[in-house]
């Protein structure tokens, strides 16, 4: 009888331990985006490619027999917002992996909830302190901020610019920007005259450009993810400010161009091979995945492509070859994705390592420009 009970007890907790996120014939996968707000531009278009994807992987069966069953919550690119998301997806939902957020103030919020809960975060978003230092269960998928200073230095030191005016959004992505700036500058021979924080609700940036332009910068670098990228445009167009304006990559979404308009025009920024996908030379190894990807989300949503929806897909898509390969153990799915090589993702080709958990080298940027209202790859 003693035995039995001991048999029965363990089976009783061997089920307790099978993980709801495997329950039945999903497998949760939860994501925490920006889809309104803000940072909207940043995630409507992930939110969008996490849905479209999870259709085509459903449409064929799944993966392993079991279908993905995707949550999405909207943060509204509201960190508080994000931290209640994500303790709800874990000790509620028990996702087996969270995507996003959008924005790096978010996710250094929730970073540690996911490790304190041993799930899979994959990060859309692009600060470096995301995944350094490394943290185990934390991976992120856009290309590095210092990879992006550095490309951007690279062209200026091209173009003969030595000294320049920095403004940044006040949010984690600005600030983290703003840091690498500071710090790489000197190895450029690059001189930083003015360095500014904004306020990321701000509509009206004139009193901070007329400051740039009191200073006679040779050039301006803009590093923020929110509306006031095109609000700097303006107000540099609108006073005269007739120098080049350096974006970070986060300025890869065409809307930020239009709200520009005009003064958008000649703008230069480092990005991901996605948005000149058509003008690629055939023996490029993203141009296939890059174009389907392209073609499949602009004909079904009837907009352009941008990097924010990118980021989403090589989480998706890395998680989905993680699983392939490793089968449901989440344990084993983790280590998968540490150690994956050679993945072929828009944002580049992915190499983690159990000291890299962004996987991406400096080749993953180009320099891109905007000419007459479209991004294309700058001639040098």
């Amino acid at each position: 009888m003693r035995v039995f009970r001991v048999i029965l007890l363990s089976i009783l907790v061997l089920a307790f331990l099978v993980s709801p996120a495997l329950a039945g014939d999903t497998i949760k996968v939860g994501a925490i985006l920006a889809v309104t707000g803000p940072a909207s531009f940043l995630g409507s278009p992930e939110a969008k490619t996490l849905q479209m994807l999870a259709e085509e992987v459903n449409a064929k069966g799944g993966i392993h027999g079991k279908k993905i069953e995707l949550i999405i919550k909207d943060s509204g690119a509201n960190p508080e917002k994000a931290i209640s998301f994500a303790k709800q997806l874990i000790e509620e939902e028990k996702v087996f992996a969270i995507i996003g957020p959008s924005t790096s103030g978010e996710t250094m919020k929730i970073k540690n909830i996911a490790e304190k809960g041993r799930t899979i975060l994959l990060s859309c978003a692009a600060a470096e302190v995301i995944v350094n230092p490394v943290a185990k269960y934390v991976f992120k998928t856009p290309q590095k901020d210092s990879f992006a200073v550095r490309k951007i230095y690279e062209q200026m030191k091209k173009m003969g610019i030595k000294k320049i005016g920095v403004v940044v959004g006040n949010t984690g992505f600005g600030k983290a920007g703003k840091k690498q700036l500071e710090k790489i500058a000197p190895e450029y021979g690059i001189k930083i005259l003015i360095s500014e924080v904004y306020d990321k609700k701000a509509t009206d940036l004139t009193a901070l450009v007329t400051k740039l332009k009191a200073k006679n910068v040779e050039a301006v670098v803009n590093w923020s993810i929110v509306p006031a990228q095109s609000i700097v445009a303006k107000n540099m167009k609108q006073i005269g400010l007739n120098v080049p304006l350096f974006q970070s990559h986060g300025f890869g979404n065409i809307k930020y161009v239009k709200a520009a308009g005009a003064a958008a025009e000649g703008i230069i920024f480092p990005a991901g091979r996605l948005l000149v996908a058509d003008v690629l030379p055939d023996s490029n190894p993203q141009k296939k995945v890059l174009l389907k990807y392209k073609n499949d989300y602009e004909s079904r949503y009837k907009e352009a492509v941008s990097t924010f929806g990118g980021h989403a897909y090589d989480a998706f898509m890395i998680l989905v070859r993680a699983i392939k390969e490793a089968g449901l153990d989440k344990e084993k799915v983790r280590d998968a994705i540490e150690n994956m090589k050679g993945f072929v993702g828009t944002g580049g080709i992915f190499n983690f390592s159990p000291t890299d958990h962004n996987g991406l080298d400096m080749d993953s940027f180009a320099m891109l420009t905007v000419k007459n209202g479209k991004f294309t790859l700058l001639e040098e």
